[in-house]
């Protein structure tokens, strides 16, 4: 996918004291719902006493140059690839043969999920495993990659992206992961593009059942479990799933307006799992970028996934937590025909790279180590 500009150019954020004031302004400016007699709790949704809490601390604790100052500690670029300007952080080890490695991150979050990781993947003890270059881009539509106002991005073309990316970046083999999304757009780029790839490394395989005939028939205990988690999660906080992949462009004209609901419309994913600083850097870089439509999208552009796809056969790494989607080993089998690593951790969760990164790590480091 040749564009006219494929330069790689260095990239610093720099958010106005315009912006930040404009922000501040919002916040004070916020029109609280009405709460429930008593609602104290997270029946109904985000409660407005722990909404509040968290715009007070936004507005007066958080420190978004503290953030802006510790991503910019690391080498960050933009290169135009399909007409989107992806932005990426490019942080090599100093320990020779070090393995190339692109992460993904997914929804909600950003490039800032995996902070806590890049020095136990990029310098970890020479005794602990293989070193890291690490590639973390920006979703195209999101953060500082920047808004998208063409149709067709799903999984596939992100993977195509993320394929042209590293070319130019020249690298020949590499391994690939992530979370969430970038768990999805790992796995597409195994099944699209398996020749560069050295193996794939996820925190979720998102193999579920079809409605085939018989495909539940004699399921392990530990899958049944999997699947009734997987239908407790879609009937108790499936709702943003639905709506980003039906009607995304609806709530995104509220979420784009007001700093609040955006940061209310994350917190029923995050909920108090994720560190209130981080939770509040993912919703101030989408807010200053702008890219809260083009990243519900996502979903929209992958809500019929093909049920023919030919399994991938890439060396394949699951690395799974607790309080996060459960993977079915029937499925991923289906999908997948070289998984060589099934790790389950009890410890959270579905951000590893930040509630585990120790662990998340390891796993990666040994499972890369098994591959070279």
């Amino acid at each position: 996918m040749p564009d006219f500009d494929a330069t790689i150019r260095p990239f610093r954020i720099e958010i106005g004291e315009q912006d930040l004031a404009e922000l501040h302004e919002r916040l004070r400016r916020t029109r609280w719902a009405q709460e429930l007699s008593g609602g104290t709790d997270w029946d109904y949704g985000v409660p407005a006493s722990y909404l509040g809490d968290l715009v007070a601390y936004w507005l007066d604790g958080y420190d978004w140059r503290g953030w802006e100052a510790r991503l910019n500690s690391y080498p960050q670029f933009r290169t135009t690839i399909d007409g989107v300007d992806l932005h990426f952080l490019h942080v090599r080890s100093g320990r020779p043969n070090a393995i190339p490695l692109l992460l993904s991150h997914g929804w909600p979050g950003s490039v800032a999920d995996f902070l806590d990781i890049i020095e136990l993947l990029v310098d970890p003890p020479a005794s602990a495993g293989p070193a890291f270059d690490l590639v973390i881009p920006s979703l195209p539509g999101y953060g500082f990659s920047g808004a998208i106002g063409q149709p067709g991005w799903d999984a596939g073309r992100v993977a195509a992206a993320w394929a042209e990316l590293m070319r130019r970046l020249g690298y020949q083999r590499y391994g690939i992961g992530g979370s969430d999304i970038g768990s999805l757009v790992s796995v597409e780029f195994a099944r699209r593009n398996p020749d560069p790839l050295l193996g794939v490394h996820v925190t979720q395989i998102w193999s579920v059942p079809r409605g085939d005939e018989g495909e539940l028939d004699g399921l392990s205990d530990a899958d049944r479990e999997a699947l009734a988690v997987r239908t407790w999660f879609q009937d108790n906080y499936g709702a943003y799933f639905d709506l980003h992949s039906q009607q995304p462009q609806t709530l995104a004209h509220a979420l784009a307006d007001s700093p609040a609901g955006l940061l209310a419309w994350y917190l029923q994913i995050y909920r108090d799992e994720v560190h209130r600083d981080l939770v509040l850097t993912d919703v101030s870089m989408a807010w200053f970028t702008q890219t809260v439509a083009s990243s519900l999208r996502f979903f929209y552009e992958n809500r019929h996934p093909a049920q023919d796809a030919a399994p991938t056969r890439v060396p394949m790494a699951l690395a799974q937590f607790t309080d996060d989607f459960t993977s079915m080993h029937r499925f991923a089998e289906r999908d997948h025909h070289n998984i060589v690593s099934w790790n389950c951790y009890d410890q959270p969760g579905h951000w590893a790279a930040h509630q585990s990164p120790e662990l998340l790590a390891a796993d990666i480091r040994a499972f890369f180590a098994g591959l070279v």
